[in-house]
């Protein structure tokens, strides 16, 4: 049997927030986030219409015929298709302009972990004791960081640290990010909004994913830091097993 995830997750509202604008998708091949941005109505349709846009390529990832340079070009597709349905569904209706979202998921297929990714929701993964952040913020403090002007503590504290160069706004101006890394059983691959990242440090998160019962762990940990924002959390885990395919947060 071809690898699968089995996963798990929970998308809860901030403690200053009124409503949830993350999304989330669990399948045995696909788990994805999604954290929109806009105004309440409008970040909760933005994650909503990248969510459900992507999870149109599930029949393609259950098909086993494809090559993995076809499969690359079909991924990178997909998220020009998030963002051209977000700008028609912005186009739709007036209240909805200047809506958008992050998107970060991890597809598998053929052995292979495939990383598509645009925002500042992360992916990390947990091999064995080795815990690796495998993608990077596409945002202007990260962007400072990486130009050695400003320290990973000053960031937290940056005014424009919420600030994004890559998100989905439906604008035709997306540059697709696609990463590929091998896979093996018991790779376990989390996912999360910044909701999660913005409050707890990176080995916070990688002692508790450790741990037993990590994902409720995990959110209660934010909810012990005041959770200011929205936290959607995944944990997925390769092997036999699978997940069936559910929708969490906004895209309920």
């Amino acid at each position: 049997m071809s690898q699968r995830f089995t996963a798990t997750g929970r998308s809860e509202v901030g403690l200053h927030r009124s409503g949830n604008e993350d999304s989330a998708l669990i399948n045995g091949v696909l788990i994805a986030v999604a954290d929109g941005m806009g105004g309440h109505a409008g970040g909760e349709v933005a994650s909503k219409v990248a969510i459900t846009t992507l999870a149109q390529i599930l029949p393609l990832l259950n098909n086993d015929e494809m090559d993995s340079e076809s499969l690359e070009d079909f991924l990178l597709t997909a998220l020009v298709d998030v963002d051209d349905e977000i700008r028609i569904t912005a186009e739709a209706n007036d209240r909805l302009s200047g809506m958008g979202t992050t998107l970060t998921s991890v597809a598998l297929y053929r052995g292979k972990a495939y990383v598509l990714h645009a925002g500042d929701s992360r992916a990390y993964r947990l091999r064995g004791k080795e815990f690796t952040q495998l993608t990077k913020d596409h945002s202007v403090v990260q962007e400072l960081i990486d130009a050695g002007t400003i320290s990973e503590e000053e960031a937290t504290v940056h005014p424009q640290r919420s600030v994004l160069t890559n998100v989905l706004m439906g604008h035709g101006n997306i540059t697709p990010l696609l990463l590929e890394y091998d896979v093996k059983d018991g790779d376990k691959f989390l996912l999360c909004s910044d909701g999660l990242n913005a409050v707890l440090k990176n080995s916070e998160i990688e002692s508790l994913l450790k741990g037993e019962d990590a994902l409720n762990k995990l959110i209660e940990l934010t909810y012990e830091r005041g959770a200011p924002d929205n936290v959607t959390v995944l944990i997925a885990e390769v092997g036999s097993g699978d997940s069936p395919t559910q929708f969490l947060g906004a895209a309920k």
